[in-house]
């Protein structure tokens, strides 16, 4: 890779109040992160990507190439079926997507051999492109073994992957059976556990709100014991944010905070109640500034 590749974003999509795609404010926002994290995941979990159609998925990722550049960009091109995504893959290869990610099938229950030969039909649809398998059983229904992992990445030659939910917790397991892969954990809570783990690093909803306070973490690490200091505060403040809860709406809450708009959603996203909205404005206003 030319650029780390430690923490990314899981990034919101941004919807004007009517539920149109907000491609100025998609921009921006992209903008923003690209000059505080190492890359972006575009039209994943975070950004509601069921609710996009294939034009405004596209539309995200060619924005997302064009400001942060193809190295630094995944974009997400999962869908419950093999001929969907496939068609996605290789649309955003043409636009110069190099790296892809892709959530499993889901809806209707895979079996293995199926879940292979999706990610083969991926494969197939953009042969130059990196591919990332997003495992996230609680959206998916459907869980992943370490070893079938192993074997779906040998067998569809993945670059690596994307543990989100339940499966963070095979993370150790997988980067120890297969080091060669870059395997990233959706659970941002404790990155330097994270690498401890074998892990490449995070793809964090909520770096996306708090770009800042991830990437000082991620510096401070990699500085060794010479900042361990930092480090600790820095955990602390990602520790704060933790404790609010994850989802869309407190991820959107903060973007407003910040200035970006109304980041309206399409889907059920877990808006903050007024008390916890206080708390995220709080946290924005000490956080920000004190990195």
């Amino acid at each position: 890779m030319a650029v780390p590749d430690v923490v990314l974003a899981a990034v919101p999509t941004p919807f004007h109040p009517d539920g149109s795609l907000d491609h100025a404010g998609a921009r921006r926002l992209f903008e923003f992160l690209a000059a505080r994290v190492d890359g972006l995941l575009v039209a994943g979990t975070t950004g509601e990507f069921p609710a996009l159609d294939t034009d405004e998925r596209l539309a995200l990722i060619e924005i997302a190439l064009e400001v942060a550049g193809p190295d630094r960009v995944i974009a997400q091109i999962g869908a419950p079926d093999a001929y969907h995504a496939a068609r996605l893959a290789a649309e955003a290869e043409i636009l110069g997507t190099e790296r892809l990610a892709a959530i499993t099938p889901f809806y209707a229950a895979a079996s293995p051999a199926e879940v292979t030969e999706y990610y083969l039909r991926i494969r197939d649809a953009a042969p130059e492109a990196e591919l990332y398998a997003y495992l996230f059983p609680e959206r998916t229904g459907l869980t992943v073994t370490p070893q079938q992992f192993c074997e779906l990445a040998d067998n569809v030659g993945l670059a690596g992957a994307k543990f989100s939910g339940a499966a963070a917790g095979n993370l150790a397991a997988c980067a120890a059976a297969r080091p060669a892969l870059r395997i990233f954990s959706g659970n941002d809570a404790d990155l330097a556990a994270t690498l401890r783990a074998g892990g490449a690093g995070i793809i964090s909803a909520r770096s996306s709100a708090y770009p800042e306070v991830f990437a000082a973490l991620a510096a401070a690490l990699a500085d060794g014991p010479a900042s361990a200091a930092v480090a600790a505060a820095r955990q602390g403040d990602v520790s704060a944010i933790a404790a609010l809860g994850a989802s869309v709406g407190l991820v959107k809450e903060a973007l407003r905070v910040r200035g970006f708009g109304p980041m309206a959603t399409r889907m059920p996203a877990g808006e903050p109640d007024p008390a916890t909205a206080a708390r995220v404005a709080e946290l924005v206003k000490s956080l920000t500034a004190a990195v």
